[in-house]
């Protein structure tokens, strides 16, 4: 199961140095774990887009962020992540929530997100990884860590 101290524990041993983040529903009771980990800096933005540009300017500046936001998120930063991750070619990494995705796996919702989100992540042509409720900090870090030795753009889908 992918909780607070998980995600962090896997994301530090990645190096990572800086989350960059929006918290949801389900990420944003990882905040205590985030703010307890001295080796990363938590930046909080106001918009999706904002918080990939931040990310992209960090990578720039030679530091290794990773940004976390949910998949409604994602779809209003698309213009962003694609100029990031196919204009300028940094290996940006996501966490991203994908909103719902338990529920409508039992078709118990209507939300559309779990309908949408991989599709857009293939359109915008970004390898991802969808995490459910029996996957580990390895799986997790796993990802994470071909990201970076590929140095090619990822995402880690959270079902929410």
């Amino acid at each position: 199961m992918l909780d607070g101290p998980t995600v962090a524990a896997a994301l530090s041993a990645c190096g990572v140095t800086h989350i960059v983040w929006i918290p949801d529903s389900e990420t944003g009771m990882w905040e205590q774990s985030f703010c307890a980990d001295r080796k990363m800096n938590l930046i909080r933005v106001c918009r999706e887009g904002e918080a990939i540009a931040v990310a992209a300017g960090l990578m720039l500046g030679g530091q290794k962020p990773v940004v976390i936001i949910q998949c409604t998120g994602l779809f209003d930063a698309g213009d962003a992540l694609r100029n990031v991750v196919h204009d300028l070619k940094l290996p940006l990494f996501l966490i991203v929530g994908l909103r719902s995705y338990s529920a409508f796996q039992k078709k118990a919702t209507h939300d559309t997100c779990p309908i949408f989100t991989e599709p857009i992540l293939n359109a915008w042509q970004v390898p991802y990884v969808l995490l459910d409720d029996k996957s580990t900090r390895a799986d997790l870090q796993t990802a994470l860590s071909e990201s970076l030795a590929k140095r090619r753009a990822g995402v880690a889908l959270v079902a929410e």
